[in-house]
């Protein structure tokens, strides 16, 4: 997909345009939607209660463990304001939410952390193999309440979007110290998190029965939303503090990961000898401080940020079309809270 190319012709939206966005509209969220997310909580519980006692601990863990069950409310409020049938939307919702757990529990053990929204995470405590099962356990368990939408249509994206994470993981595992420019990183986080951002808002457009333009419109907004929520979070890896962040900040360079920040910075300094040994090599605690400085106190985050800006006000462009209403002020509201955490 050619974001790069999107992004240019996008008029760059300044930070203090997104920081005058309302914040009383994402106050109301909530309030539009919490029976909802209860009853959802409520699906995902129910799901696993009947196995292995130690998966049902480990599911019940790692769903009391915080979030901001973002993916759930672009679903349940995109739903609603267009018609959604109520108990097939809170299911959808659902899996989704059990399907982005899966793959976190899997993201940590391949990524080797040991902390996740500031706890430990399930492969802190358990042996490789019941990890692992874990993750499996939630992706069927996800597989299950995706079933219960009883669309055909859905369970096809559900499966379409899961291959798509997949290979996106397959590929940045064997694409280590592989030279990556912009195009590259937009595939990955578009694989990794906007695919699955994307899925969120076009299926509840799907069980709403909305017509081809309106879903395209949608899906847009899910995609563009989702890359800039990851690039928020690649930005936060370096501006972040650990409790703020959920994990520890630095890990990204720490694992030769090349994310936007670093891209920016090597846009101004193309000739980094630090970042060029990092294509070729581990870098030092030491050699990792000084690059992490060098992008800290350069451009490079601002940059960043205002790229995040350019995704976001796509994303809010995306709903112009929408029904008016309190769910399409809600998912705008969204799109512009994510910026305010960087």
């Amino acid at each position: 997909m050619p974001y790069r190319r999107e992004v240019e012709q996008v008029r760059p939206m300044t930070i203090d345009s997104m920081e005058r966005i309302e914040l009383t509209q994402a106050c109301s969220i909530g309030q539009l939607i919490s029976n909802d997310l209860v009853r959802m909580e409520e699906l995902m519980l129910d799901q696993v209660m009947d196995f292995h006692p130690d998966m049902k601990q480990a599911a019940r863990l790692i769903l009391s463990s915080g979030g901001k069950r973002l993916r759930p409310r672009i679903i349940l409020l995109t739903g609603r304001m267009l018609g959604a049938p109520h108990e097939a939307l809170v299911t959808l919702a659902a899996s989704i939410e059990l399907l982005h757990n899966a793959t976190l529990v899997h993201d940590d053990f391949i990524d080797g952390a040991l902390l996740r929204r500031g706890i430990a995470t399930l492969n802190a405590n358990w042996s490789p193999a019941a990890t692992i099962l874990a993750g499996d356990f939630l992706f069927a368990s996800a597989s299950a309440l995706a079933a219960k939408t009883n669309s055909v249509k859905i369970m096809h994206l559900f499966s379409q979007t899961l291959m798509t994470i997949v290979n996106g993981e397959v590929n940045q595992l064997f694409s280590a110290n592989t030279p990556v420019d912009m195009d590259g990183y937009y595939r990955r986080i578009y694989a990794k998190t906007a695919s699955l951002f994307e899925t969120c808002s076009l299926s509840a457009a799907m069980l709403a029965g909305a017509d081809q333009s309106r879903c395209d419109a949608l899906r847009r907004y899910g995609r563009d939303l989702g890359m800039a929520f990851q690039i928020v979070d690649d930005i936060l890896d370096y501006t972040g503090s650990e409790i703020s962040a959920g994990k520890p900040v630095g890990g990204d360079l720490r694992q030769g990961l090349v994310t936007l920040p670093l891209l920016c910075h090597l846009k101004e300094f193309p000739q980094d000898e630090l970042v060029m040994k990092m294509r070729e090599e581990s870098l030092s605690e030491k050699e990792i401080s000084v690059l992490y400085a060098r992008v800290v106190n350069g451009n490079a985050i601002r940059h960043a940020r205002e790229t995040a800006g350019d995704f976001i006000c796509r994303a809010q462009t995306c709903l112009r079309e929408a029904p008016d209403g309190q769910e399409k002020d809600a998912l705008s509201a969204i799109a512009g809270g994510v910026l305010r955490s960087v």
